[in-house]
């Protein structure tokens, strides 16, 4: 996690707490745009002979960059950094749109909100197009998601089992899960979420949910706790709030147990599963989909469509009369 407040310098800062408090970023997306940020301003040093070129990167300073420096970019300099994490840091398509994101939306703050900049030299800057070849999510099948649900055993099972179990059937990411407190779950089987951008929305607890959430509060610690994690929905071992490493942990730890473990599923890969399942199995409305997950733009969800159509192909191919071809042709 960045600690901005003593790393970055005043401009930088300014951004950083202007995402937060007004554009309502988390503090999880404010730390990648510091960890953007500390990555460009370091390229611009060495690329500019500002530091000397055997200076170890992680130790080039940028509480010193100031609006000289700042300035003094230009739009080549971008496409020199962009290709520098190309070429050095070998970044892949995603990951350097993200941070071209980053770096243009700071040089627009400082030009059309704080007025500092008379023209924004990197406004012209092109990010890599990361929607070019989209891969499919990765999910579990009905049948997996089912034997990752048996697998819970241990003396957390109750707890872990209410984890799963919410993941597969709300789609909810890891953010929203280890911040939900049980007076968030209302009597009418919904519970009151807060997903990106501080933003909260409705879900609804099926009977598997509540099932497994009524099995777990029987057995939720109460004495013990501290103050500030009394009303957290779920615990660790220490009796705090769960983390999300421990969530990870638990979850990859099942994976391991039923040999998913090294075939690239992750916690998120959970909240793929619980959106194909509905989709593909459900007949979920795209639109209806798009609100269970908190997704911003229906371009998000439609991902989902695309991966019914890869079935519908397959099937095609599989029929057996797919190959049979009329008499005398080729």
């Amino acid at each position: 996690m960045s600690n901005f407040s003593t790393e970055a310098p005043e401009l930088i800062k300014d951004y950083l707490y202007y995402l937060q408090t007004v554009k309502g970023r988390s503090p999880t997306t404010v730390d990648e745009y510091f960890n953007d940020l500390k990555t460009f301003f370091r390229f611009i040093k060495l690329h500019k002979g500002i530091v000397s070129s055997d200076t170890p990167y992680q130790d080039i300073r940028i509480d010193d960059v100031g609006l000289d420096l700042i300035s003094s970019v230009t739009l080549t300099d971008g496409y020199e950094f962009m290709n520098y994490l190309l070429r050095v840091r070998k970044n892949n398509k995603a990951a350097r749109a993200r941070k071209t994101t980053s770096v243009k939306s700071f040089y627009n703050y400082l030009t059309s909100k704080k007025h500092l900049l008379q023209t924004d030299p990197l406004k012209d800057l092109e990010r890599p197009n990361d929607r070019e070849k989209h891969h499919l999510p990765k999910y579990l099948t009905l049948e997996q998601s089912i034997e990752l649900l048996n697998a819970v055993d241990g003396k957390f099972r109750e707890r872990d089992y209410c984890i799963l179990t919410f993941f597969l059937n709300c789609g909810m990411r890891l953010a929203e899960l280890v911040a939900m407190d049980y007076s968030d779950i209302r009597s009418d089987h919904t519970a009151q979420i807060t997903g990106k951008g501080n933003k909260t929305r409705i879900i609804f607890l099926n009977e598997a949910c509540m099932s497994a959430y009524e099995a777990y509060m029987k057995v939720r610690p109460v004495d013990g706790v501290r103050y500030q994690d009394k009303y957290a929905l779920f615990l660790s071992a220490q009796k705090r709030r769960i983390s999300r490493e421990s969530v990870q942990k638990m979850v990859y730890k099942y994976l391991e147990k039923i040999g998913l473990d090294s075939q690239g599923y992750s916690v998120h890969k959970l909240r793929h599963t619980a959106a194909t399942l509905m989709y593909q199995h459900g007949n979920v409305d795209i639109r209806v989909l798009k609100d269970v997950l908190g997704h911003e733009s229906l371009s998000t969800t439609e991902i989902y469509t695309h991966l019914d159509s890869r079935q519908i192909e397959a099937a095609a191919k599989s029929n057996p009369l797919s190959k049979v071809k009329p008499k005398g042709g080729k």
